[in-house]
């Protein structure tokens, strides 16, 4: 009954994501850590609020607005998103485009049974299965090399 269950926790996918999600808590975490201590004040300083500029407010009536806890929060969001972009987005994409092999340099033809596209090398259409050697469009010289 829970052999299932127990497969699909197990699987490297779930864990992966698990232990992805705690990180990015401990660091979101630093990161506010940061921004509360050492950021705030001096935005804080610049203009012209004593103290911790987290804790800045304006009312309207008797109604008070922290602005600062909101200045605060968006600048750890902005903090942690550049982070994530230029520390892991931008390297894992380069990483991948430089083993990924390049499709513009793939020639392809038109298989001549179901017309989908594949490449010149092909021996079999992907789509419809059709051996594709010795037909028409084919490449006359990888014909003769097979």
């Amino acid at each position: 009954m829970f052999k299932g269950f127990r497969s699909f926790l197990l699987r490297g996918n779930v864990v992966d994501l698990a232990v992805g999600i705690v990180i990015g808590a401990a660091f979101t975490a630093v990161v506010t850590g940061f921004v509360t201590a050492f950021l705030t004040p001096l935005i804080g300083v610049a203009t012209g609020a004593v103290g911790d500029f987290s804790k800045e407010v304006f009312t309207v009536g008797e109604t008070a607005f922290p602005y600062g806890a909101f200045l605060n929060a968006l600048i750890s969001f902005v903090m942690v998103a550049a982070v994530v972009y230029f520390c892991v987005v931008t390297p894992v994409v380069r990483f991948q485009a430089r083993f990924e092999p390049d499709s513009a340099a793939v020639t392809k033809i038109k298989c001549p049974d179901c017309l989908s596209s594949v490449p010149a090398a092909a021996v079999r259409c992907a789509h419809c299965t059709s051996e594709l050697a010795g037909r028409p469009g084919f490449p006359a010289q990888l014909a003769q090399t097979r």
